[in-house]
């Protein structure tokens, strides 16, 4: 582990969960609030934005990096994660000297069983990510079960970028009576629109600037979807990206925002999310609008 040292203002920094659990406890109070924004690192304007909500809204921040290989089902995706803490440490001075940051090692988190429990999150895992990525979301469920039971916040926030981790993250404090308020955020977007996401740092600048296309093809098929049916915006979508040889479909779904079983009719009254994912070359992006 480096040693960071910077001639800025002093932050809290924890490597191990025990010194981490001491240390909360000193500053608690009946009636104080803890923040709790966990992130996997390479930190951009929709992470620090994060921060500053539960900055504003709490009386201390918790700050995890952790990049958790119980949710990676691409051994190469889990390598190639970019890992930035420094460069993430100066990003969380800048925003505030009142951060408490959790970096904690495998070791730390699995205590040698790097396994993942298994969750019935009522069908939600079944869906989009999970459907395409096996054990992905027993793996994201191990990870911020654990984190909740080692920060014991008050309130967690969380993109809405991953909706369908935003909705399993609720499902977990449901079923398993955590006593955390889960809070979903909005989309950060880069200039041309492009979701943010900690992936984008692997893209080239030319494909990163033609990674518009996502969210173009989203804003086009939520007008088609407004007159037309859930077969012909698929089509379109698929269409749009079967003529762009530079970018793979993995899935496009238009799907119930509260059970996220994808829909083959409209039904009034309804709450409506387009979900897609995208390759380009090995790099997986993926984006998520409302259809209402």
């Amino acid at each position: 582990m480096f040693a960071l040292n910077f001639n800025i203002p002093a932050m809290h920094i924890f490597y191990g969960k025990v010194a981490l659990i001491a240390y909360l406890k000193t500053i608690k109070t009946a009636n104080s609030t803890i923040g709790f924004v966990p992130t996997m690192g390479a930190l951009h304007q929709g992470h620090l934005a994060l921060m500053q909500r539960s900055l504003k809204e709490n009386d201390d921040t918790v700050v995890s990096i952790f990049v958790n290989p119980t949710q990676f089902n691409n051994p190469e995706d889990l390598e190639k994660y970019p890992r930035t803490l420094e460069e993430d440490v100066k990003k969380m001075r800048g925003l505030s000297d009142k951060i408490i940051l959790y970096a904690p090692s495998v070791e730390d988190i699995y205590e040698g069983q790097t396994v993942s429990q298994s969750f019935d999150f009522d069908g939600l895992e079944n869906q989009m990510e999970g459907k395409f990525r096996p054990g992905h979301f027993n793996g994201v469920g191990t990870i911020v079960k654990r984190l909740f039971e080692i920060v014991t916040p008050t309130n967690a926030y969380f993109g809405e970028k991953d909706f369908q981790q935003l909705q399993i993250v609720k499902k977990l404090v449901e079923k398993n009576n955590l006593n955390v308020n889960v809070v979903g955020c909005p989309i950060f977007r880069e200039e041309n629109l492009l979701a943010m996401s900690s992936r984008n740092e692997r893209l080239t600048p030319e494909e990163r600037k033609e990674a518009s296309i996502i969210y173009k093809v989203l804003n086009e098929a939520k007008e088609i979807f407004q007159t037309g049916t859930p077969e012909e915006t698929i089509k379109f979508v698929e269409d749009a990206f079967e003529n762009n040889e530079k970018f793979k479909l993995e899935y496009f779904v238009i799907a119930d925002e509260s059970t996220l079983l994808s829909i083959d009719h409209k039904i009034k009254d309804k709450n409506y999310r387009a979900f897609i994912a995208v390759f380009v070359n090995s790099i997986r992006l993926i984006d998520t609008i409302s259809f209402n």
